[in-house]
Formats: C-alpha cells, sequence, structure tokens
C-alpha cells in the first residue's frame, strides 16, 4: 500500500550516511528546552552592585600562591586538572568529542546515536514505484526549468543531462517530497509523539523502484499523573533571622575594610597582615622537568591564621618581624586548586617587610553612604533587609521546587528518551563554557579538556530536568495552563533589554530559530511549577 507504514520485526543498525540524506527537520520540531530554573538571580546580583550591598576582597590583598580560581560547571567543577592529559580515556570512535570554542562562535555538541529502548519505535514507510517515478519527474523538470549550462537554452536541457548533472539534488528532493507527510502521518496514527532526530537504519530510493525507509526514533511514553495534587514536601519558612541579618551586615563590613601599616615595634600575630616577598623551588620533581622556575611573588598580603592561608605560612610569620627573613616548607594536598603546584613540596624563601591591620569601619550613616545610595544606616539597614528577604524567599521557593520535582518523579516512574537527556547535556555544557570563555579561559584550554567525563558527571541532572520538564507539560494540560500574549510581550521585553537588542529584531530571530515555542514552553513550566508550589501548606 502507498505510504504504508509499519513496524519493522526486528531493530536495524544506524546508518550515518543515509542519515544525512533525510529531511528530518521536516519530520519531528527540535525538543523544547528542559526544565532549569531561571536565573532570577542575575537581577539580584545587578542590584547588589548598583545598590552597594556586593562585598568585595579586602584592598590590595595578594594570594597567588594561597588559592586557585576555580570556575563552576551546572553540576560539577571545572579546573585546570579537567584534561585529558591528565585524566586519559580510552580511544574509542563514539567518545571522540572536539571543543574547538571561540567566545563569539557558536558551538554544537555531537554524541553516540544512542536511544533509550524503553521508549524507542522502529517504523518503515514504503511508497509505490508510481509516486517514486512521478517525484523524479517532477524534481528533474523544476531542476531543467532552471538550470542553465552552457550549450543548451534555457528550459530547453535534455532530461538526460538534468538527470545526471543534478542526480543527488534530485534524489535528495524526491526524498523530500515523498517521505516528510507519510511518516508523520504513521507517526500520528500510533499517537506517540515523536522526539529528537529519527535515526535510518535502512534506505532504499531510485527511479522505477519503490522507495522503502526503516527509521528508529524516540517518544515521549505515556504514563498516568493520577493523585499528583496529593503530592507534598515540607514548605520551610522563608523569614530573616537576626543572625543572618548580622552575617550580611559583617560581610559590607569586610567590604569597606581598610589595610593600614602597624607603626609599634611588634611582631606578627594572629589577625595580622604580613606584607612579604617570597620565591620557592618545588623540591623532588621527576626527572625531565624543569626545576629553575621559581615560585615568587613580590609585596603579597598574608592573613595570619586566616582560613584560606596555607597553615605553614602562618607557623613560619607568626611571631616574626620586619626585615627578618625565613625559610618555610610547602607540601601542597594533590587536590590543590592550582594545578602546578598540586601535589608538590615547596621550598620558601621569605622575607618580611611589613605588619599591617585591617580596620573595620563604624556602622553609621558614613558608613551607609559610602556602601552605596542611602541616606543613613537606618535605610541602609532597611534595604538589607528587603534584600535578605527576597533573596531567602527565593532560595527556599527553588529548594522546595526541586524537592517537590524529585517527589513526583519518584511517584511517577517513567522512562526517559536518550535523546532529551543528551540534549539538555549539551546545553547545560554550553552554557558552562560559555560561561569560562568569560572569564579568559582559551579555546585551546577548552579543547584540553576531559569531556567524556564531564558529560558523564552531567547526566544525572540532566535526565532529572527533563523528567521535570515532561511531568510540568502533562500537568500543565491538567491544569489547562495556558501562556498570554501579554506574557510573551513581558518577557521578551525582558530579554531585549538583556540582550540590548531592539525588540523586533529579538523577535524575528526567535521566529526563525524556533525560540519563540520555546519561550511559551517554558513560561509554562514556570506557570504549572508556580501553582504547584503555591499549593503546598505552610
Amino acid at each position: 500500500m502507498d505510504g504504508a507504514g509499519r513496524f519493522a520485526d526486528s531493530p536495524g543498525r544506524f546508518d550515518p550516511a543515509l542519515q544525512s540524506l533525510l529531511p528530518w527537520n521536516k519530520v519531528f520540531s527540535r525538543p523544547q528546552c528542559a526544565w532549569r530554573h531561571r536565573a532570577a538571580d542575575e537581577s539580584e546580583v545587578r542590584q547588589r552592585r548598583q545598590s552597594g550591598l556586593c562585598p568585595a576582597a579586602a584592598s590590595g590583598a595578594k594570594r597567588e600562591f594561597l588559592s586557585a580560581p576555580v570556575a563552576r560547571l551546572e553540576g560539577d567543577t571545572l579546573s585546570s586538572t579537567d584534561t585529558l592529559e591528565n585524566n586519559p580515556q580510552p580511544e574509542t570512535a563514539e567518545g571522540t568529542h572536539d571543543h574547538s570554542h571561540d567566545q563569539d562562535q557558536g558551538h554544537e555538541h555531537q554524541h553516540g546515536p544512542v536511544l533509550n529502548p524503553d521508549c524507542t519505535r522502529e517504523l518503515v514507510v514504503d511508497v509505490e514505484a508510481a509516486e517514486v517515478t512521478k517525484a523524479y519527474r517532477r524534481a528533474a523538470n523544476h531542476y531543467r526549468q532552471y538550470a542553465r549550462i552552457p550549450g543548451f537554452r534555457p528550459g530547453k536541457v535534455p532530461e538526460t543531462v538534468i538527470r545526471h548533472k543534478f542526480a543527488s539534488e534530485i534524489r535528495k528532493e524526491v526524498i523530500d517530497s515523498l517521505l516528510p507527510d507519510r511518516f508523520n502521518r504513521a507517526v500520528n496514527e500510533l499517537g506517540l509523539r515523536p522526539v529528537g532526530q529519527p535515526q535510518v537504519t535502512e534506505l532504499s530510493v531510485e527511479d522505477g523502484a519503490p522507495l522503502h525507509v526503516k527509521a528508529v526514533f524516540e517518544y515521549i511514553p505515556d504514563f498516568s499523573i493520577e493523585g499528583y495534587t496529593d503530592v507534598r514536601v515540607e514548605k520551610p519558612a522563608a523569614e530573616v533571622t537576626e543572625e543572618e541579618f548580622q552575617q550580611e551586615i559583617e560581610r559590607l563590613r569586610e567590604s569597606r575594610a581598610t589595610i593600614e601599616p602597624v607603626e609599634e615595634d611588634r611582631a606578627l600575630k594572629d589577625g595580622d597582615w604580613a606584607q612579604i616577598s617570597y620565591k620557592g623551588r618545588i623540591q623532588d620533581l621527576p626527572e625531565g622537568e624543569d626545576a629553575d622556575a621559581p615560585v615568587e611573588g613580590q609585596d603579597s598580603l598574608v592573613e595570619i591564621g586566616g582560613k584560606e592561608t596555607v597553615e605553614a605560612f602562618t607557623h613560619a610569620l607568626r611571631g616574626a618581624k620586619p626585615g627578618q627573613e625565613l625559610k618555610a616548607e610547602v607540601v601542597y594536598p594533590a587536590d590543590y586548586g592550582e594545578a602546578g603546584l598540586a601535589g608538590k613540596t615547596v621550598a620558601y624563601d621569605v622575607e618580611v617587610k611589613a605588619i599591617k591591620k585591617r580596620t573595620l569601619p563604624d556602622l553609621d550613616d558614613e558608613f551607609a553612604k559610602e556602601i552605596g545610595n542611602y541616606e543613613s544606616y537606618a535605610d541602609l539597614e532597611t534595604r538589607v533587609r528587603e534584600y535578605l528577604a527576597n533573596r531567602k524567599r527565593r532560595s527556599v521557593e527553588s529548594e522546595t521546587k526541586d524537592r517537590l520535582f524529585a517527589a513526583l518523579a519518584e511517584r511517577f516512574p517513567f522512562p526517559v528518551p536518550e535523546s532529551l537527556v543528551q540534549d539538555q547535556i549539551d546545553q547545560r555544557l554550553d552554557r558552562g563554557l560559555r560561561a569560562l570563555a568569560a572569564q579568559g579561559m582559551s579555546p585551546d584550554q577548552m579543547r584540553r579538556m576531559d569531556f567524556t567525563r564531564l558529560r558523564a558527571a552531567q547526566r544525572d541532572s540532566a535526565a532529572a530536568e527533563v523528567k521535570t520538564s515532561i511531568l510540568l507539560d502533562r500537568i500543565a494540560h491538567e491544569e489547562n495552563i495556558t501562556v498570554s500574549d501579554e506574557d510573551m510581550d513581558h518577557e521578551l521585553q525582558m530579554a531585549a533589554l538583556q540582550s540590548r537588542e531592539p525588540l523586533d529584531t529579538l523577535k524575528v530571530r526567535l521566529t526563525e530559530n524556533g525560540g519563540l515555542a520555546r519561550i511559551r514552553e517554558q513560561l509554562k513550566r514556570e506557570k504549572t511549577a508556580n501553582l504547584l508550589y503555591e499549593r503546598l501548606p505552610g
């Protein structure tokens, strides 16, 4: 029967050479983004900076050898040790993942064709030879009408010449004209919601012969959510305690602390800051490594007894006076943040140059005015309490929703399409890598990262996000939740302000790349999550 869709008796083998021929963008749409909490913290950070509520490090403090910056990727920590050199992996074709990140360029993650067998179906579509012949004739006539070939007048090129010169293009056009609608009809008759990109295992298409294609695809499984309104988790109180307020005020004081010289003749003690110069050499290096490169610094500030100060430095400097020269040997742990020092022993020569003390400002009106646009300390206190209340409310809401989603997932188990999980891993990695690029990580450093390990580390979180999205979509359908045009307009206006892009330009771009639909789906999920949260007692 022409265009018949049926299940195959046995799964076939994925053939990437066949895959590129098929117009799957016309068959299945790209799956929507999985659930993730929106970055409401961006406005919070901006508000803190503008109001002065974002404390900075003590002025002039240097701690080059004490700690190293560690970039964080959602669910995993990235550092300079996350490289293929330090984490060798077996060489497999499917595991290869080349990352050539440029800060201003897009990034595509390619992963192997792994599908979840618990939500995978295989479909066969056959088209009669007569229909294939008609499609070939239509495609050839199309190219004949517009082809410009030397020696022939436009529209007068022999069909045999056209078919020979444009053989691959005509074949693709035939597939494009015959497959998508038939495949969609066959899937719709099954009542399934396909996701991801189908994977072709068999394809046969020739003029005068039947078209035959076999493909496997994943779908969102059907499952019951009966009783979802009965799922409950604890909803903690969101009131700010006096201790939390005092801690925030203390952080603000520390952000305006000054480092001043100590004039009296005395030795260093805990709480002091030592201004030092140092030079160190790594001990017991393996043969072949450079032992002559020193670890050194000038006029660095070290807090005696500070929680971030290496204990060996505190021990050596405690009781010392300016002008004194000391020796210190530091054994750095294997997980130390600076890869060049991790697991190494370094012998330091240290010169104490000065003793300095850290002075905190008084909590008065002058302090409030220095922090930001506040008329008095009472005004600052009110704003700090408001800020803390909003932050804690968002934090409690986010954590409670996460526990609620986990409880729903446990109550209603179902298999998750692997293609959605892999897409979500890609999105998590992209967000993290863009953040690392913004922090100054070079493309070459990114290429050396151990992406096999990073992808594995992201998988559980990505799968949970996908499962949450599917659950929220089902509940939204049950609750008849919709997103109004006013909701969309507000969201787009906020996005235009954040991206500094004209609103009309943003709408055109999002319409072309499918972003509007993704935004609408995300807003619907947020409204659904808010509804479930508001229903919780407490």
